[in-house]
């Protein structure tokens, strides 16, 4: 697997990407849909990266700088194909180190609080990430489930 930053032009990214907001609207209500689309992972505080294998595209994730110390995961997703195979671990450590790289003290995040995203939440908590209260600008909602690490 080949991690790399991406300048989000491709099609295969974008493909993923509808993959990714098509299961959102399928999972959550949409004003419980925190998912950025592809302009909005376009922003400069936003570093994206694409997992591939060979010229297949596998899985994604990025970095959100909030502020000098603080940054937020966004947009972590594994191809369907690929679910289940460790892509989503090697993706967020990824961004643990990146996160380490670039010197945040935090790094937080939010996910879904349905059953569904129960394997997303124990993967967080095994990298240590810890359930807080929501965080820049995040309200609480009854579908949002927030988790923070200091690294």
């Amino acid at each position: 697997m080949e991690i790399k930053i991406d300048d989000l032009t491709g099609p295969e990214v974008a493909g993923l990407l509808n993959e990714h907001m098509q299961e959102m609207k399928r999972r959550s209500p949409p004003e419980s849909i925190h998912a950025l689309d592809l302009e909005g992972l376009k922003k400069p505080e936003i570093t994206f990266w694409s997992a591939w294998e060979g010229d297949l595209i596998i899985g994604c994730g990025a970095l959100k700088e909030l502020d000098a110390s603080h940054a937020e995961i966004k947009s972590m997703r594994t191809a369907e194909a690929y679910q289940r195979k460790g892509i989503a671990r090697q993706m967020l450590q990824h961004l643990l180190d990146e996160a380490k790289k670039r010197n945040y003290a935090r790094l937080s995040l939010e996910t879904g609080s349905q059953a569904s995203f129960e394997p997303a939440r124990q993967l967080y908590a095994g990298f240590g990430f810890e359930y807080c209260g929501p965080f820049a600008g995040y309200k609480d909602d009854p579908n949002s489930v927030f988790m923070t690490r200091a690294l």
